[in-house]
């Protein structure tokens, strides 16, 4: 919201020394936001000119340019005479108009300084301005003919002072929350809640007439979440304007400085208005309505044509306006065609009405038909302001547009408009919530300033919030109000007290060490948006199904909550590799979210305030699927790049599966391995990671075909773990170091040949059974292939180390337990030593 200074100053005092920069800090401390300044970033001199003639004189290009004098002084000066030659390329002015003229040494909003140049033959000594090249809107067919403004004015007078191009307008942003102060009105009144500077309501210094006679009726059939469309509808008649009259020059400038253009005289007073008071105004021709105003919903099929020349199909959830004829605007967002103001309307309809927010807000969007007025109704708009509005614009189109108010109007308002619920608002809540030490006078005084209705219930304070103060719906909104008027550099500040004996749970202990570990292994952590495709959760999520929907999603092929974070992490490699870089290895740690078995129970919440009943709530979170930790890595190009002596090592489906242990050993375990398939990996680079009998995750190398479709290298190695499940499995219970033994090892290697098909965890877990507790490790150094073994088998060696506690281990008893562990193996799976 853009407040001019001079806008502003009439109804909030300010001192006389006033900034933009003074103005925000103010703003600031009571909670907007401070945006930007603007200014017609003009410079003089700029002054009135009298054309005292002008001569004609075409050009060999086809154009005719004007070679004029113009009187810019009353007399003349060194080296500054009263007249000026000037070559101008407009035709639209006569000898003896007022015009605006740039003298050298003027800069005008480009920037574009003026000089004394040479053109067209002569010496051209400043600049008949027009409208544009002042920044006071989009005309630039011809020069500004201060006639057409109502304007008189000496020769020489600063034209810079007199059309109001001095203005200056700091712009603050406006949360949603506080749709009030989206208006001079609403801005006033804040900077009088952070300075005290005295406030005077534009409202309450107008007497509005009551019209009558003008059928209007609210018929809204199908109300949204149970809310009236409209509550309020007031109307005036105006007769006898000239709507081709200029708009006064005050009123340009200060639009412009509001960010709005100036368009006609009528629609310029309906703008005006509208920044103002806050209260959005629609003007129609009175003398194209058909009958009486309708207010009611859209019926199927029906259509606008909207002020921008656009026909639009209207939805059933539309609230319209309607005559006779049918529909002539969408109420709230913008008017129809049909009923526009236009130079030949001598009588026009004033409307000032309230619109329900969440309706208005659902049409603009779906029509993508934004407006200002559209903005302040989604945002709410004071119901009791309309009479007061429409007033303000009556009293200015008798003032400027020679109009003459008619009895001719109605006034519909519900009983309901504009009535706030009370609110009791128990005593020192302010200190319960914020810490401030506010007294009870402090807080009544606050609430009346804001326009609060209170009285003093007991030692509770009941607590009526004014009419343009809909955001304000519990204690918790009053004491903010109070915090951010008292001031939040008040709030006392306290860091809390960790209680003794706590910190982080095993679980959250056991997550950062594992996120630690894999950061410690050189691997970068990444954080992908959990929005996929289906196809995406079909192919690698644990339950291969589709996943939850989203609704309203950006991409409408991502439009999945996700079920793994591969996807992320594939996405993520991509787009780092299209960037430059070769080998990665990057993990991420978060939530998936499962498919839900059923529709979530979010049919019969409450809307609004209303809080769900226990049964609701309970209804509604078992409903919502599970959503488990997971951890995730990736690894493309090399594991170690090429140095002097050393070639590079690419990465393979060995460093995902040795990520994985990591991560198992961060938590306190162990993972077993099986081979299995999956559609999208290597036939024979693919397994199932196991605690104990408890799935856990799978690790693999993506599929060669795969990897291309998504642009990225042949060879792409991956680990999946839900960690939730893992840590389950683990047991929460602290796991105990063991006493090292102070005697020597033993150490033995064995080789077994074994069938392709057989997996070499299979072979281990044998070996360690079999060998019994004088087993200490057991590592698989080798998997062979090729010359002195079947082509359908392959030889495995492990390194096995023995110990004992309480004894030196003979060699005789290291090779009877690892003979033990042989034998398991070859009964289990055919195993044979190696000759």
């Amino acid at each position: 919201m853009r407040a001019p200074l001079s806008w502003l100053g009439e109804y909030v005092d300010l001192p006389a020394d006033v900034t933009p920069e003074s103005v925000h800090a103010a703003l600031v401390s009571v909670g907007l936001e401070e945006e930007g300044v603007h200014r017609f970033e003009l410079e003089g001199p700029v002054v009135v000119g009298e054309v005292l003639e002008f001569v004609e004189e075409p050009q060999s290009n086809g154009k005719t340019i004007r070679w004029c004098q113009v009187k810019v002084a009353q007399s003349d000066s060194e080296n500054a005479p009263a007249v000026r030659g000037i070559v101008c390329g407009a035709g639209n002015f006569f000898v003896g108009d007022l015009v605006v003229v740039s003298l050298p040494g003027a800069v005008l909003p480009g920037p574009f300084p003026i000089s004394a140049r040479k053109t067209y033959g002569h010496v051209s000594d400043g600049m008949i301005a027009s409208a544009k090249e002042l920044g006071l809107g989009d005309d630039h067919e011809g020069i500004l003919r201060l006639a057409e403004l109502g304007i008189s004015a000496d020769v020489g007078t600063d034209a810079i002072a007199l059309l109001g191009l001095d203005d200056i307008a700091p712009e603050m942003n406006v949360t949603p929350d506080r749709g009030y102060a989206l208006s001079i009105r609403g801005i006033a009144r804040e900077y009088h809640h952070a300075t005290g500077a005295p406030f005077r309501d534009p409202a309450l210094a107008l007497t509005p007439d009551v019209g009558e006679g003008f059928p209007v009726t609210l018929a809204d059939s199908a109300p949204l979440r149970g809310a009236e469309g409209c509550q309020v509808f007031i109307t005036r008649a105006v007769r006898g304007i000239d709507p081709t009259r200029p708009t006064p020059a005050f009123m340009v400038a200060r639009l412009a400085l509001a960010g709005v253009r100036s368009i006609s005289l009528p629609v310029d007073i309906t703008n005006y208005v509208m920044l103002e008071m806050g209260q959005p105004i629609h003007g129609y021709d009175l003398d194209t309505l058909s009958g009486g105003i309708t207010v009611r919903r859209a019926a199927e099929g029906e259509t606008l044509v909207t002020l921008d020349g656009h026909e639009r199909t209207l939805h059933p959830e539309d609230l319209t306006i309607t005559d006779d004829s049918g529909v002539i605007g969408l109420a709230g967002v913008m008017g129809g065609a049909k009923t526009e103001i236009s130079d030949a309307t001598t009588a026009v309809l004033v409307e000032a009405a309230w619109f329900e927010p969440v309706s208005i807000a659902r049409t603009q969007r779906r029509h993508k038909l934004p407006s200002e007025a559209s903005k302040r109704f989604a945002r709410g708009v004071d119901p009791l302001v309309a009479e007061a509005a429409a007033e303000r614009v009556v009293a200015l189109l008798e003032e400027h547009a020679g109009g003459t108010r008619d009895p001719l109007g109605s006034r519909v308002m519900a009983d309901s408009a504009g009535v706030m619920p009370a609110l009791v608002m128990p005593d020192r809540a302010v200190e319960k919530l914020t810490g401030m030490d506010v007294t009870s006078d402090t807080v009544q005084n606050v609430l009346r300033d804001i326009g609060a209705q209170v009285a003093v219930e007991g030692e509770a304070l009941r607590v009526t919030p004014p009419s343009w103060r809909p955001d304000i719906v519990d204690v918790q909104g009053l004491v903010e109000e109070v915090a951010r008027i008292v001031g939040y550099d008040t709030i006392p500040s306290a860091l809390p007290i960790a209680p003794a004996g706590r910190g982080l749970t095993s679980e959250q202990a056991a997550k950062r060490r594992i996120t630690r570990n894999l950061a410690a292994r050189g691997m970068t952590e990444v954080l992908a948006y959990p929005f996929v495709s289906a196809a995406d959760n079909e192919m690698f999520g644990e339950r291969r199904n589709a996943g939850v929907p989203l609704h309203n999603a950006i991409d409408a092929q991502i439009n999945r909550m996700r079920t793994s974070l591969i996807p992320g992490l594939l996405e993520t490699a991509h787009r780092n590799l299209s960037r430059g870089f070769s080998s990665l290895a990057i993990f991420e740690a978060g939530v998936v979210f499962d498919a839900a078995d059923g529709p979530l129970g979010t049919e019969g919440i409450p809307v609004g305030n209303a809080r769900p009943s226990a049964a609701e709530l309970t209804a509604l979170y078992d409903s919502v699927p599970a959503q488990p930790w997971s951890v995730a890595g990736l690894f493309v190009g090399s594991a170690a790049e090429k140095v002097p002596f050393a070639e590079a090592v690419p990465s393979d489906v060995r460093d995902a599966l040795d990520a994985a242990q990591a991560v198992a050993h961060a938590a306190g375990g162990h993972l077993t391995v099986t081979q299995e398939t999956h559609e999208a990996f290597h036939p024979n680079r693919f397994a199932h990671l196991w605690v104990g009998d408890t799935r856990v995750g799978y690790v693999g190398e993506l599929l060669p075909s795969v990897a291309l479709e998504r642009d990225l290298p042949r060879r792409v190695s991956l680990f999946h773990l839900n960690g939730d499940s893992l840590l389950a499995a683990l047991g929460g219970a602290p796991h105990e170091a063991t006493a090292l033994s102070v005697y020597p090892a033993a150490t033995q290697d064995v080789s077994l040949v074994v069938d392709r098909g057989v997996p070499a965890g299979d072979v281990q877990s044998a070996l360690i059974e079999g060998a019994g507790e004088l087993l200490e490790s057991l590592v698989l150094v080798d998997d062979y292939r090729g010359s002195g073994i079947d082509e359908t088998q392959k030889s495995l060696t492990f390194a096995l180390r023995f110990r004992s506690d309480d004894r030196t281990l003979t060699a005789g008893e290291a090779t009877e337990a690892k003979d033990a562990g042989v034998a398991l193996a070859a009964a289990r799976h055919g195993a044979t030593l190696r000759a």
